[in-house]
């Protein structure tokens, strides 16, 4: 996370708190731009204090309608995993921080919902959605309803992305996530390092959006593996000189090969 910056000072995204990673603007740019074929709307379950909304704002277009929904550090009990989680959240974040951050960068406030994730269910039309991000709760319960709404919500060809989905701390996020993937039909597209981007349609037009992107850039690496037989990718970053060779060996070479490389070397 960024050094804090006083609401609604930032001049760039990342002079903006928050916890969204160069590598998921990128992605986030690719696939919003992957399902602008028909207008759609864009729908943010937890915000924090701005930043991922500031960028999907700017793929809002004229015709669609943007929500973002948050408790804004109110009423948070049991939503959060450890209890210094609850006060950092009660500290920082407040709907007048979010609003100033994403006035710094657009000249209207997205549609607000101040509450719990349940109140979207009502409020957001089926089949709507062309973009979903999930970031709110960290229990099993609320992430499991959060997907069902996006699953509701998200068209045929929509995308959404679960944070944390692998994050130790917050195993419910990985059981809610994984569980969409093999009982409620969700489709993965890939993989960074703190996000999973999936849908409800056919992931192979997402994937190769995703690698002609990565096919024009030197700092990033797409590696292929398969879940359940279904191809799904890893978007990661390459890191240059032979240490880097090194450490990318470690992350897409098969276990077996990885042990090898990191075993000590023993004097003769």
């Amino acid at each position: 996370m960024t050094t804090q910056t006083a609401p609604g000072t930032a001049r760039s995204l990342n002079e903006v708190p928050g916890w969204f990673r160069a590598i998921d603007q990128d992605l986030f740019r690719v696939l919003l731009d992957a399902t602008a074929t028909e207008p759609g709307d864009l729908l943010e379950m937890g915000c924090y204090l701005g930043k991922s909304a500031i960028l999907l704002g700017e793929h809002l277009r004229a015709e669609e309608t943007f929500t973002v929904c948050d408790l804004f550090g109110v009423e948070s009990h049991g939503l959060y995993s450890r209890r210094d989680t609850l006060a950092f959240y009660r500290q920082t974040l407040t709907r007048e921080a979010f609003e100033a951050n994403y006035l710094a960068f657009h000249e209207n406030l997205p549609v607000i919902v101040h509450g719990r994730t349940t109140a979207l269910a009502s409020r957001i039309e089926r089949d709507s959605c062309r973009f979903v991000h999930i970031d709110a709760s960290r229990t099993y319960e609320d992430m499991s309803g959060d997907i069902d709404i996006a699953r509701s919500v998200l068209r045929k060809h929509g995308v959404v992305a679960i944070d944390d989905y692998r994050t130790e701390h917050v195993p419910g996020v990985a059981a809610a996530a994984w569980e969409a993937v093999f009982t409620k039909g969700l489709r993965p597209v890939c993989l960074s390092a703190a996000k999973l981007y999936a849908t409800w349609g056919d992931p192979e037009p997402f994937q190769r959006a995703v690698r002609s992107w990565a096919a024009d850039r030197v700092d990033r690496v797409v590696a292929d593996e398969k879940i359940d037989g279904d191809p799904v990718i890893r978007v990661i970053n390459a890191i240059p000189g032979p240490r880097g060779a090194r450490r990318l060996a470690l992350e897409l070479l098969p276990p077996v090969v990885s042990r090898a490389l990191v075993r000590p070397k023993t004097g003769r």
